[in-house]
């Protein structure tokens, strides 16, 4: 009997804009709410898997029943957001 676990999850995916320009697709792979603001955490998919060596916190605004992601531009920022993160996962 297999075990259920090793079953294909379905992610919601995403599309970014790296560095060089590439467009790079990411899956939702966690959310919270820190300060009255929604984030989505994003793992990078790579082929039909997901990547989960890195994860990449995004601001998530959601409009109606899809949503849109922007990046925290401030480095403090982010750090303060992804500090809040890594304590909720304690």
């Amino acid at each position: 009997m297999e075990n259920m676990e090793n079953e294909f999850q379905e992610y919601v995916t995403f599309h970014v804009t790296a560095r060089d320009g590439s467009d790079v697709e990411m899956a939702v792979v966690d959310e919270f709410d820190f300060e009255d603001q929604h984030y989505v955490v994003g793992a990078v998919v790579e082929d039909d898997t997901i990547n989960d060596d890195a994860r990449y916190i995004y601001l998530s605004v959601i409009e109606g029943d899809d949503f849109t992601v922007q990046k925290i531009e401030k480095e403090f920022e982010y750090n303060r957001v992804a500090q809040a993160y890594l304590h909720m996962e304690e």
